[in-house]
């Protein structure tokens, strides 16, 4: 559908087509309908599918209908580069309107923030502890809210935003309408959805599965204590000059990272533990050749956006066939070609199996000097049960 097509105002259209826009993404078409009826929606898309646009035109659009004073609506987001990315789409597509908007976050002085916000703001993007601080102080009042949007629920959860959140929710005006969407639908989610959508509507696009036939992918059958050496080689060797490479774990990513520097490949790891400006400062590093290799979990990758990236290495499988879609979507961006290198030992067998199954595909292997030689899987025992004697 053309947004022509979706009965957006004037000075909307106007900037859409300035933009270059013509038609709209699946998860656009599928939501600014909705929204602009009203309706609270549960959204499953992938970063990268539009989704911000998704949700801020029918917002600009609602705003500008209305005839409400003070803050109407609010964004929270999980991160501060994502608040920034969604704060300027808002600046964009909202520039022929009479809309203000601000955004705020933490790792940085709030100073600049309050003034913003004293200037009078329609639309409020934050991040959740910098927003309930400003709440405890008294610079940001919610009773005004008429759209409340939850972006990256399931990385709110993950990085450990939930109560944040509910504090939150507790202050907003119960007659309202909520927007909630996430990348992956966690049971954790189930209660979260329930408790703060009315009688949504469920838009789920699923991950493009397209771009995967773009991506040369191979996987490796390497036991766990040989990953570190074979992906050192495969670096060197092919002479890698930009990877990103996926663990499962913060430790992971932090021992990875420390092994790769070691082995002297410029390499630096990012994840929710990190600070934001380190954080910000690996990947600028990243993006501008000072570092060859960034070592990522799922959660801190999100909002990556990097163009010309070559390879992209699962060091750890995902136990879950979207993101690994998502994960080796970083690659092969524009229709570029790109390379996706796995590496698999016993314990995450299964996984791969799934996802070859979720493709359609068997992921072909490579051989190495290091062949996977354990065959048994690990026990782990439960937490809190004692071995058998």
């Amino acid at each position: 559908m053309k947004f022509s097509e979706m009965n957006l105002i004037k000075p909307l259209l106007k900037t859409v087509d300035e933009e270059g826009y013509v038609v709209a993404s699946p998860i656009q078409e599928k939501t600014i309908p909705l929204v602009l009826k009203g309706k609270d929606i549960l959204g499953c898309a992938q970063t990268g599918s539009g989704k911000t646009a998704a949700f801020a035109l029918p917002i600009l659009q609602r705003l500008s209908a209305g005839k409400g004073n003070g803050l109407r609506a609010l964004i929270i987001t999980p991160t501060r580069e994502l608040a920034i990315q969604i704060f300027d789409c808002f600046e964009c597509f909202g520039k022929y309107t009479n809309l203000k908007q601000s955004v705020i976050y933490g790792g940085v002085g709030q100073s600049a923030q309050v003034n913003s916000l004293k200037t009078g703001v329609d639309i409020l993007i934050a991040t959740p502890g910098r927003l309930n601080d400003l709440i405890g102080q008294g610079h940001i009042k919610l009773d005004a809210i008429e759209l409340f949007v939850l972006d990256e629920a399931d990385q709110m959860l993950d990085m450990g935003f939930l109560n944040d959140i509910k504090k939150v929710i507790k202050v907003l005006p119960r007659k309202r309408q909520t927007l909630l969407f996430s990348a992956t639908m966690p049971k954790e989610i189930e209660p979260l959805a329930t408790g703060i959508l009315r009688d949504p509507e469920i838009v789920k696009i699923n991950p493009v599965t397209s771009t995967v036939e773009t991506i040369e992918q191979c996987v490796y059958f390497v036991d766990r204590l040989n990953k570190i050496p074979l992906l050192t080689s495969l670096i060197k060797e092919k002479k890698m000059s930009r990877v990103l490479v996926f663990t499962k774990t913060k430790h992971g990513a932090d021992r990875v990272a420390d092994k790769l520097k070691k082995a002297k490949v410029k390499a630096l790891a990012i994840h929710g533990d990190k600070g934001q400006n380190a954080r910000q400062a690996a990947l600028s590093d990243f993006k501008e050749g000072k570092i060859k290799v960034l070592v990522a979990t799922d959660i801190a990758a999100r909002g990556i956006d990097i163009s010309e990236l070559s390879y992209v290495i699962n060091y750890d499988i995902p136990n879950q066939a979207e993101t690994y879609i998502h994960r080796i979507g970083r690659t092969g961006r524009a229709g570029l070609g790109g390379t996706a290198i796995n590496f698999c030992n016993i314990d995450d067998l299964d996984f791969l199996r799934a996802i070859e199954k979720h493709i359609g595909k068997i992921i072909p292997e490579v051989p190495s000097k290091w062949p996977m030689v354990i065959l048994e899987k690990t026990e782990k025992p439960v937490r809190g049960q004692r071995k058998k004697a």
